[in-house]
Parts: structure tokens; sequence; C-alpha cells
């Protein structure tokens, strides 16, 4: 059985509606890469989905499609946004020059072609092209070691709110996926929404600071432990400030107002309306609709019906009245994430 040899040698497409054009240019490369042809940008572009090249030296005057639109086309695409486009022109023109940087494009090779130029041009673009890929794995790798970490922390300093907590994993993120859903709900940007469900789950990180005879007390708590026992939004906050991302800042936020109540009777502050973050208000419906649905050793779960009954009841008081609203109507979507973790537990 014969063995396929696999040539390691870069490609080259060629896109020009000039014979002669092709016939030179072919010349000049084939002897140092593998040299593709496409006469129109059309052709080019459907040969480039089946096979992409290294590089592209594309004709900018052509008939249909000229080279600045196929370059649009391929610099908007991802899969093909990062092959270095030189373009062929016989234009010496700075507003031409410009247009065609402005496309995407990395060069000139101005004709009458010359076999030296394009040689040097195509092994310099190519040898730029394996650096910025290089880089850019590089940069992906350690931007997924960052996340990697940046996950870690947030269950550290979750689970650190959650000592006493059995569900705690399950918890935190079912209680963030649930935060995230009445976001998106409430109109907020996508990329406000990941924040907060990233941050959702370090509200409680203040509790560490909390002693154990409070935290796992089985009596009611005296006037006195409660005093120490608000002070844990205090403690989130002051914890979580110290990180300079975004993200924890947000957490912090929410880690300081998730008990303050929309009528002015929660804590630390005694906040009222929409003086509390939005961030916190969020939260503060998404924690409670978690616990009363959630099975605990001294009560019972709450059905859904249940549990939005209350934070129904509880809207203009406790809770935001027009994040309640929202609330309400994505009731589906919230039955699909308890579902959803309810599997994992």
């Amino acid at each position: 059985m014969p063995v396929e040899l696999v040539c390691l040698r870069k490609s080259v497409l060629i896109v020009d509606d000039m014979p002669e054009n092709i016939d030179l240019l072919k010349d000049i490369l084939s002897e140092h890469y593998q040299v593709k042809i496409a006469k129109s940008g059309k052709i080019a572009l459907s040969l480039i989905d089946r096979c992409m090249p290294d590089i592209i030296l594309l004709d900018i005057m052509m008939p249909g499609m000229n080279g600045f639109e196929v370059c649009k086309i391929l610099k908007s695409n991802p899969r093909t946004e990062d092959i270095p486009i030189i373009f062929l022109t016989a234009v010496t023109d700075a507003q031409y020059e410009q247009e065609g940087f402005k496309v995407g494009g990395v060069d000139f090779i101005t004709k009458p072609i010359t076999p030296l130029t394009t040689l040097s041009r195509v092994a310099t673009h190519l040898k730029l092209a394996e650096t910025n890929l290089r880089n850019k794995q590089l940069i992906e790798q350690k931007t997924k070691q960052l996340d990697n970490a940046l996950q870690s922390a947030i269950v550290m300093l979750g689970e650190m709110g959650q000592l006493n907590d059995t569900d705690t994993g399950v918890h935190m993120w079912r209680m963030a996926d649930y935060s995230a859903a009445l976001a998106r709900a409430a109109g907020c940007e996508a990329s406000q929404v990941e924040l907060l469900r990233l941050a959702a789950p370090m509200h409680d990180t203040g509790k560490i600071a909390i002693p154990d005879s409070i935290l796992k007390s089985p009596n009611k708590l005296t006037e006195e432990e409660w005093v120490v026992m608000r002070q844990h939004t205090v403690q989130g906050h002051q914890i979580l400030e110290k990180g300079e991302a975004p993200l924890f800042k947000l957490a912090a936020e929410v880690a300081l107002a998730h008990h303050e109540r929309w009528d002015g009777s929660g804590y630390p502050f005694g906040l009222s309306g929409k003086d509390i973050p939005l961030s916190a208000r969020i939260v503060a419906i998404a924690d409670v609709f978690d616990a009363l649905t959630m099975k605990r050793s001294y009560k019972k779960s709450w059905t859904v019906e249940e549990s939005l009954e209350h934070i129904q009841k509880d809207s203009n008081a406790h809770f935001d009245p027009e994040l309640v609203e929202h609330f309400l109507l994505i009731e589906e979507e919230l039955r699909v994430i308890k579902d959803k973790w309810s599997a994992v537990n």
C-alpha cells in the first residue's frame, strides 16, 4: 500500500483575472510554495472555504467582485481573518493604499511584478503570520489558565461563605444562574449578565468572619448576635473590594447590599428603592427563591409556585417590584435551571 506523502510547503493562493500575471507569479513562487489559482473573487472564496491557503496574493481590479470586497469578506470571517493578504496593483496612489490597509491587507506588490520583491514580501508575511499565530495561541492558553484560576477563586470565595452548607456548590451556581436569568430579563447587556453570574456566588463571602457559635447556633439569635451576623455584608465587601478586576468590584457591591430591602428595612445601611444597587436587588430575589426551593434539615423544600407566590407577596417590601414582575415572567426558565442543577445534585 503506497504511503501518502504530506507536503509541508506553505500554500499561496493567487487571485487574478489576467493569465499573464498568473503565469508569472506561478513561475516565481512554485519552486518554493504550493500554488493555487483563482481567476475571480467568487472562485477564490469558494476555494478558500474548501481549503485555506497560508497567504493570498489578491488583484484589486477584477470584474465582478474586486479585491477590496474579497478582502472585507475574508476579514469578517473568524476562520479566515488571520490569513495575510497582499494586494497586487498597477496603481500607485496613497488613497488606494490607504483603502487596502483599511480593509485588512498587509502589503502591496506593485505591477510590473518582479521575482525578488515578490519572494521577499511573501516570505516576510508568512513568517509574521507564524509569529502572530504562536502569540495568539499563547494568549489563548494564558487566558484559559486565568479563566480556570478565576473560576477556582470564585468557588473558594463562595464556599468560604457557605462552609456550613452541604449543598454549597450546587446552591452557588444554581443561584448564580437564577441571577443571570433575571438580569437578562431586566434588559442588562450580555457582558453584565455574565459578570453578575460570576459575582453572585461570592455574596456571602463575609460569613467567613462570623464566629461558628453564631453561624451554627441551633437557637434563635439574640439581638447582640444579630448585630454580629449582619456584619457579614460589610466583611464580605472589605474582602472582595481588594480585587481590582471589575468582577470583584461587582461581587463586593453585591456582598454589601444583598440584604438591603426595597422598603428600607434591610441592612447594613437601610437603603431603599433604587439606592440599592441593581446587582444586589437581583441577587436578593435569586437567593431567596433558591433558599425557598431547597430542602433543609429544618424545613422542607417549597414548590416553585409557592416560592414565586412568596416573592410576589414581598414585592414592594423586600424586593424591587419591577424585578419581581420580570422574575415571574421567566418561570419556565427558572424551572429549567432548577432541573438542570437537580440532575447534578
